[in-house]
């Protein structure tokens, strides 16, 4: 996450933040890095540097103000410092310059809505690795533990507010695929493929070997090799924002996205793959923990009525993209059980997408 947004566990908020470091030697850093990217301004000082509690775990997220004379008058600018993860690294592509040119051509052209990017450093002496810097955008987020459909602010909303919300979210969601993949040929990946969706499908192989460099995975990569067997007739171009999902989403107080977050892995692999994690990842928040969906918040139906009204691009062989979406989550799933040293498992649940494919395939 890399706006303002606290987001709790159901118990005590805690720093998730894969590295923590020296807060007032990063103050020093800062005072003197925002120098040379503010120039004709003077007495330059930032506070209340602190880390988002809760959120934030593949980056490292550091929030704080900088203040200063111009003028006059003392100015005063919320900000994020975001700096590209160097261990317990959570993708092996490194997208991290991407990521910040991607947001930028998001935010100066189009309508989706996110946190205006400030600037870039490159240099890596400065805080041990490159960082960006952007304005941070207060709002709420609708956090996955426990889940929104249980507890907390988004679940004690009126129906009302949640139908504006949800309107909204999926909206933003299908704006992303207004904009022209030419716009963002810095998306590419390297090698020689046919089509955008190929990038996806390559990069997710690789991700597979990368967590699984053994090949005891199997199930996994039975799904996958099944998956691709039954590749989709329907591949629309377009923008993969990476993380589609309303926990990544900034909601302001009237019930409207104020920022749409998290862009680490964004691809030109096709515009269907967001709609596919969205719809499972809204599934992994109700039904797949048996929980009713909140009365306001769309059905799957709706979602993908809305969305494909919105993106003006066809739904068509959804369901292949949600259980493309099941095995990218269960390889993730994989990836963050290593770096919490745990026992690297795929488990499938039996309700999922990509157990009822695997299911589907035997018959």
């Amino acid at each position: 996450m890399s706006e303002s947004a606290t987001a709790t566990t159901g118990t005590k908020p805690m720093i998730v933040a894969p590295q923590v470091r020296d807060l007032d030697q990063l103050s020093g850093v800062l005072v003197e890095w925002l120098a040379t990217q503010m120039p004709g301004v003077t007495n330059i000082r930032v506070a209340n540097l602190r880390y988002p509690l809760g959120a934030g775990m593949s980056h490292e997220t550091i929030l704080f103000d900088a203040i200063w004379n111009e003028g006059a008058g003392e100015r005063r600018r919320a900000l994020v410092v975001r700096i590209k993860p160097t261990r317990h690294l959570v993708y092996q592509d490194d997208m991290f310059e991407q990521q910040y040119r991607l947001m930028h051509e998001m935010h100066e052209r189009s309508q989706v809505r996110v946190a205006r990017p400030l600037w870039l450093e490159s240099d890596p002496q400065l805080l041990g690795a490159p960082f960006f810097v952007m304005e941070q955008v207060a709002g709420r987020v609708a956090v996955s533990y426990p889940p929104y459909a249980q507890e907390g602010w988004l679940a004690e909303s009126a129906a009302a507010d949640r139908r504006r919300m949800w309107t909204d979210a999926v909206t933003q969601l299908a704006t992303i695929q207004h904009v022209p993949v030419a716009n963002a040929a810095f998306l590419n990946l390297p090698g020689d493929f046919a089509e955008g969706f190929d990038q996806e499908v390559d990069r997710w192989r690789r991700y597979l070997d990368w967590v699984d460099p053994v090949g005891r995975l199997t199930l996994l990569r039975d799904g996958f090799d099944r998956l691709l067997a039954t590749r989709p007739g329907n591949r629309p171009e377009g923008i993969v924002w990476g993380d589609a999902r309303l926990g990544n989403m900034m909601i302001g107080e009237d019930f409207s996205v104020v920022a749409v977050m998290d862009w680490e892995q964004p691809s030109l692999g096709g515009a269907l793959h967001d709609l596919g994690w969205w719809l499972y990842s809204d599934h992994v928040q109700t039904a797949g923990r048996g929980l009713p969906a909140l009365d306001g918040m769309g059905t799957r139906e709706e979602t993908i009525a809305l969305w494909s009204e919105v993106s003006g691009k066809s739904a068509t062989d959804i369901d292949w993209y949600e259980s493309f979406a099941v095995f990218k989550m269960e390889c993730l799933g994989v990836r963050m059980a290593t770096i919490r040293q745990m026992p690297a498992q795929a488990a499938v649940e039996p309700g999922s997408q990509l157990a009822r494919f695997l299911a589907q395939a035997e018959e």
